[in-house]
Order: C-alpha cells, then sequence, then structure tokens
C-alpha cells in the first residue's frame, strides 16, 4: 500500500508517538474550556493550527466524538478541509494511506471512490499531493483516538458543491452498512497587517472585536446548522478561513441526524503570542 507522508511532523506537531502522546494527556488533564457533556456525537469543527496554538481545543473535540472507551470505533472518518476559494475544484484521496506517528490511516476507497463517479474532484495520491495542514493536523489525533477507523480527506471550496459532496458522501455511506463521524477543519478570523485584514485598527480593542463580533456570526451560524449562511458569512466577513469544510460537516451531520451544535471552546494565537496579527479559534460538536 503506498503511503502518503506526513508533511508538518515535527514543525507544527511532533514527530514521534511518545511526543504526540504525551501532548495528547496533556491537553485532556489541563483542558482550558469547559467540560464537554457526555452525548452521542457524530460530528465536530475544529481549528488547524500548530499544536501549540490550538492542539488543545482540535484535540477536545475529538476526542469527545471517541466517546466512552467501550465504544466501538466508527468504520470511516471524513475529514473536510483545505483553503479553497469558491470555484475551486474539491479534491480527495481514494487509495493508499495517510502517515501518521501513531501509525498510517487508510484511506476508504469504496465511498472515496464513488463520490469522484458522482463529482469533479482533483485526485491527489501518496506520491502526488498538495501539503495541507488543514486536514493533516487532525490525523494524529485521529488515529489515536479511532485506531482502526479508515479516512476518507476532502477538500471542498466555500460553494454549495460542498454540501452535495457531503450529504452525498453520508448518504452512501448509509445505504452501504458504513458507520460515519465527520470532522471539518477551519480557523476563523486572520486579523492584523499580516494578513491585510485590520477593520478596527490594531489596538487591544481588536481582539475583542474579533472574539465578540466577527468570530462570533461565524459561530452562530455553526451553532444554529446554517450551512449556506455559514459559507456566505465566512466570504463577506473573513471569519471562517475554510467555511466550506465547515459547512460540509454541518451538512454531513444533519442528514447523520445532529439536531444542535454544542460549543466546546473558543480561543485566539493572541493568547499564546500576543501581537498586533492572530487568528481565532473554535471547537464546535454535533450530536443527536
Amino acid at each position: 500500500m503506498s503511503i502518503r507522508k506526513a508533511s508538518f511532523a515535527g514543525s507544527w506537531y511532533p514527530a514521534t508517538a511518545s511526543a504526540c502522546e504525551k501532548e495528547i494527556q496533556r491537553f485532556l488533564k489541563e483542558p482550558n474550556f469547559e467540560k464537554i457533556p457526555e452525548a452521542d456525537y457524530i460530528g465536530g469543527i475544529v481549528p488547524h493550527a500548530g499544536w501549540a496554538f490550538s492542539g488543545d481545543l482540535a484535540c477536545q473535540v475529538i476526542a469527545a466524538l471517541s466517546g466512552p472507551d467501550s465504544r466501538p470505533d466508527p468504520d470511516v472518518i471524513a475529514v473536510f478541509g483545505m483553503h479553497m476559494h469558491p470555484n475551486a475544484t474539491p479534491c480527495i484521496m481514494t487509495e493508499g494511506a495517510w502517515e501518521t506517528p501513531f501509525g498510517d490511516i487508510e484511506i476508504e476507497s469504496g465511498l472515496a471512490r464513488d463520490l469522484t463517479r458522482e463529482f469533479s474532484f482533483s485526485i491527489e495520491t501518496p506520491d502526488h499531493f498538495t501539503p495541507d495542514n488543514t486536514i493533516e493536523l487532525q490525523l494524529p489525533f485521529i488515529k489515536y483516538f479511532f485506531n482502526t477507523a479508515r479516512l476518507i480527506p476532502i477538500g471542498v471550496p466555500p460553494a454549495g458543491k460542498a454540501l452535495e459532496i457531503a450529504r452525498h458522501l453520508v448518504k452512501t455511506a448509509q445505504q452501504s452498512d458504513v458507520s460515519i463521524k465527520v470532522i471539518g477543519s477551519t480557523d476563523l478570523t486572520h486579523y492584523g497587517p499580516n494578513y491585510g485584514y485590520a477593520p478596527v485598527g490594531l489596538d487591544k480593542k481588536a481582539v475583542d472585536w474579533v472574539r465578540d463580533h466577527n468570530d462570533r456570526k461565524a459561530i452562530d451560524r455553526m451553532l444554529a446548522m446554517d450551512p449556506e449562511r455559514l459559507i456566505a458569512e465566512g466570504i463577506a466577513s473573513q471569519n471562517a478561513c475554510c467555511s466550506g469544510a465547515a459547512a460540509a460537516t454541518i451538512a454531513a451531520a444533519d442528514v447523520l441526524g445532529a439536531k444542535k451544535g454544542q460549543l466546546v471552546g473558543y480561543s485566539s494565537s493572541y493568547e499564546k503570542h500576543p501581537g498586533d496579527s492572530f487568528v481565532g479559534y473554535t471547537g464546535i460538536l454535533f450530536n443527536r
């Protein structure tokens, strides 16, 4: 089986299993967010900065998705991500596996190939791909908490086709009696001169505005499970860099029977590295 090598291990997250597990256990033992109530979570939205900045939040979401130790792993985890413009062609891997420090994650070829028969995709392979942090940074968490699950990594644009792909994937999995959970990867507002976006200036009030106003608008759309308006909001307010991925996850969770969103937490890179340029992060869970 061909293996897609990790591109960010050793820089954005630790390169070894022991170092990754040490970080994961620290994230779990020293939570910076409210305790997550137990529920049958079927999807989640996570940030994708380096683990030093947002790994704690992503870890909390994916750990909650895994549920009690006695619960069997789903057959498949679908991860939506990638930075794309609205007219971009979606991308997908349909074969092989993806390397993580905890071992390789096998691609779910059957469902992935079905998607390529229904929609136009750019096909990535273990030897030819665009290095992408949005999906890869979640994979050590997924392998750790869902050791036996297979993977479908999908890059989707902020457009209606992302929702169509997500809904078709879940319906096909259900028809095939394949259990599936879904994860969407997006950061929120990228603020400051590093990102060419500073509508309220560069003093401390900008941090408050991003947290309480700009990012809150995107979070509210996520919690309301309103994927169409989330895409529109992300484009209009620059408050979700991968709004298509988050919206696809909401659409998929809806087909899986989710009724509401649960806010896990909010943070920003400002908390770890104060400055006039910073990025917002959120974690969301969806349950029946």
